[in-house]
């Protein structure tokens, strides 16, 4: 049997920012966006580093909100996707909620 961590629930006024030790940038060999931490590194696809980008003391609805502006996307399905990446990072402690 398999089991798996439940998926947090993520308030709208909840505040992403990265966790304590972890780095946001352009890896110099591949020029992917990646995560640098202690333990690693994460390369991010385009989602997830638009939404760290935004991981600046907004809250989750301020980032979909501004994600569903700049990309003209269903507002719904954003805040679903933004919150799933969120929870991903949340749980590997990439990312802290205040």
């Amino acid at each position: 049997m398999l089991f798996t961590m439940p998926m947090l629930e993520i308030a709208d006024t909840a505040q992403p920012r990265l966790a304590k030790g972890v780095r946001l940038q352009s890896d110099s060999a591949t020029g992917k966006n990646v995560l640098l931490f202690p333990e690693g590194i994460v390369e991010l696809n385009e989602t997830a580093h638009e939404i760290l980008t935004r991981c600046d003391g907004r809250t989750v609805s301020e980032i979909v909100q501004v994600l569903a502006e700049e990309y003209d996307a269903d507002l719904a399905a954003l805040a679903s996707d933004v919150r799933e990446a969120l929870a991903d990072l949340q749980q590997r402690r990439l990312i802290e909620l205040t």
